[in-house]
């Protein structure tokens, strides 16, 4: 029984790492576009540039961490896609037309108006959505047996509203942060006055998301306000305060890559505030890690890929990020 804990405990990890790396990758050119429409004429086609070489392949941790989570944790995946179907087929749509959006803005100058509302809208309506995901299993999932319970709007609240304005703030963090890394010229003084606003949006709604999570749940609350539990908890908002003001002094000092390294920080943070809040439930209050694992010659036989083919993905994607490094201009990579 103890090997069975173990392997699940790893695979929460794992699965944790995926979406984290998704948010990371993803996070910052769906953040592109959504401060697409505040960039004209060839500021737009900087930041498109910006992203050209790698926004399909940082898609990759997606499939990581959605088919991890079905393959590991098959009763959760049974639960949540059914609690929040809507959203998922929003996020899917969004991302699709931000995709075919990207290629045909250059390869059908004729409509491009169109196809910057396409990218805008799809990055937009994907980070929304994921936001919203995030709300709703945090706010709680009706669960019946060992299935949802449930109806087909339970996932609209006020609280998966601003989860998923929160997720759009801190995802259009990220793109100004990383725009600074890669323009030049008068799209670098763009962004580094986009990157101050964004950063005032998304301190502004990670409080106010972290004001509200403990009221859902008396346990939330128990977790981080209750002795001794308080003692390590309190770090974390700490931490958070510590990294936004160097944050921000990085954004006056007009500093390259520290800026985009912190708002990492930030999602870092946000990410060990949600696993403190949840863990070890992956459907709170009602389904643990354990409860949702799949059996155990599964799991070993899952990580034994996972274990071969990780490295390759992970080698894959520094070596594109290393080739593709340095700042863009308008024509840069197409």
């Amino acid at each position: 029984m103890s090997v069975n804990i173990d392997l699940t405990t790893v695979w929460a990890f794992i699965i944790a790492f995926g979406i984290f790396a998704y948010v990371v990758m993803d996070g910052f050119d769906l953040g592109i576009g959504i401060l697409f429409p505040v960039f004209k004429g060839e500021e737009r086609d900087q930041a498109m540039n910006a992203i050209a070489p790698v926004w399909d392949g940082n898609e990759t941790w997606l499939v990581l961490g959605g088919g991890g989570l079905f393959a590991a944790f098959p009763l959760a995946y049974a639960i949540i896609l059914p609690a929040t179907y809507p959203l998922i087929i929003a996020m899917l749509l969004g991302l699709v037309f931000r995709g075919v959006a990207f290629e045909f803005r250059w390869r059908d100058p004729a409509h491009r108006a169109f196809w910057d509302v396409a990218f805008t809208g799809g990055s937009l309506i994907a980070a929304f959505s994921q936001g919203m995901i995030l709300g709703a299993i945090l706010q709680g999932i009706a669960v019946d047996g060992r299935a949802y319970a449930g109806g087909w709007l339970d996932w609209l609240s006020p609280y998966s509203l601003l989860t998923g304005a929160g997720v759009v703030a801190g995802y259009a963090l990220l793109g100004a942060t990383w725009l600074i890394v890669k323009v030049e010229g008068g799209a670098l003084d763009h962004a580094y006055r986009l990157a101050g606003r964004a950063a005032i949006a998304t301190l502004a709604l990670m409080v106010a998301v972290s004001l509200a999570t403990p009221l859902l749940e008396h346990r939330y609350w128990q977790r981080w306000f209750d002795m001794p539990n308080m003692l390590f908890t309190s770090q974390v908002p700490l931490l958070v305060a510590i990294v936004t003001y160097f944050l921000f002094r990085t954004l006056k000092k007009r500093a390259t890559w520290s800026p985009f390294l912190l708002s990492l920080g930030l999602f870092l943070l946000g990410t060990i505030g949600l696993g403190i809040s949840m863990f070890p439930y992956v459907i709170p209050d009602s389904v643990t890690i354990w409860d949702a694992a799949a059996p155990e010659r599964s799991q070993v036989f899952m990580l034994v890929g996972v274990v071969l083919v990780m490295p390759l993905i992970l080698a894959y994607t520094a070596w594109a990020y290393w080739v593709f490094r340095g700042k863009v201009g308008s024509h840069g990579y197409h």
